[in-house]
């Protein structure tokens, strides 16, 4: 039977569709490379199902650049990701604004681990269509900022909580409350994700939420421990473009430039 098609034609040229199709074009397009860093084959199928004005959209995103922001940031999640699931086969792993990611398929848990994808009820709808059913793995329709939700999550398992892409959207009171829930429901585990610095976040027309060290974010729990931030730029060597490779190298030099994008791993 052949896969359904998804009409994405009649979606506005707007936030959610950068949200929702910008990211995965990129990584679809950087998996077409000679030699791919996040190798996204699942994004990369994907894209072939949908029927969408792709050249409008790639002549926004311009993923010559852009894919390798992307590519890098979510290959340093996905490698963060592995090793818990590693250390811990039975976890509860939460994916908070999934999006259309495909990480449950590229890091294919056992079928001990129980997966959430957490988005807009419309975003889940999209996800029922685009990727396959698997054991284990859940689909929550809700607003991140909903505590309802939570309460149907096993707490008795180390968890596994990421946001990729996610947290600067939210405002500072948000970002705080839903730390503080997602800590205080679990016993332990790690939070994984993406950010930006404050001064960065100011000059986004959508950015709300911004951070300069992890250590502002163990402030808001007793048991939250940051134990890894690199900048974005720490991974410029697997960049296969030597002109893309060598500005992530310069970059990666300026203390600025360097901090503008980090990924956070906390324990609790």
């Amino acid at each position: 039977m052949r896969a359904e098609r998804l009409d994405f034609t009649g979606v506005a040229d707007d936030d959610v569709t950068w949200t929702l199709l910008g990211t995965l074009y990129l990584r679809a397009w950087e998996s077409g490379s000679r030699h791919p860093i996040l190798a996204d084959r699942h994004a990369a199928e994907a894209i072939r199902r949908i029927d969408y004005d792709f050249p409008k959209l790639h002549r926004r995103v311009r993923p010559e650049s852009n894919q390798y922001l992307v590519a890098l940031r979510a290959t340093q999640l996905d490698e963060w990701a592995a090793d818990f699931l590693r250390r811990h086969p039975d976890a509860v792993v939460l994916h908070l604004g999934c999006g259309l990611d495909s990480r449950v398929l590229r890091l294919d848990p056992p079928s001990t681990v129980d997966w959430y994808d957490l988005d807009q009820p419309e975003v889940i709808e999209l996800r029922r269509r685009l990727y396959p059913e698997r054991e284990h793995y859940h689909l929550i329709g809700a607003s991140v900022t909903d505590p309802a939700w939570l309460a149907g999550i096993p707490a008795d398992r180390p968890a596994l909580i990421i946001a990729e892409g996610l947290l600067p959207y939210l405002d500072g009171a948000e970002v705080r409350a839903l730390v503080q829930r997602l800590v205080g429901h679990f016993g332990t585990g790690e939070l994984q994700f993406d950010g930006g610095a404050p001064w960065l976040t100011r000059l986004s027309p959508l950015g709300r939420w911004g951070i300069r060290d992890g250590r502002e974010v163990e402030a808001w729990h007793p048991r939250l421990r940051c134990v890894e931030q690199p900048p974005f730029t720490t991974h410029w060597a697997k960049i296969p473009a030597r002109g893309y490779r060598l500005l992530y190298r310069l970059g990666h030099a300026i203390p600025g430039w360097r901090n503008m994008f980090r990924e956070f791993r906390f324990t609790f």
